[in-house]
């Protein structure tokens, strides 16, 4: 009986560990350039088109080609 007392997890632990993992998430999602600076343009321009979104060929369009 001690032995399954040793293995379960608190409510805490769970509760740092999913802060952990979203903190992680939030920051690899502010590593991506904001739609329409150069950065981004230059991103799209060295990605292949065939990989482009609609979305994607609509702000490229808007943003670096209509300037």
């Amino acid at each position: 009986m001690s032995l399954l007392k040793s293995m379960t997890v608190k409510p805490t632990a769970k509760l740092g560990a999913i802060a952990l993992v979203l903190a992680f998430t939030a920051g690899l999602s502010a590593c991506a350039p904001e739609v329409g600076s150069e950065a981004w343009c230059k991103q799209m321009k060295d990605k292949p088109s065939g990989d482009w979104t609609a979305n994607e060929a609509a702000d490229y369009a808007k943003h670096c080609v209509f300037k």
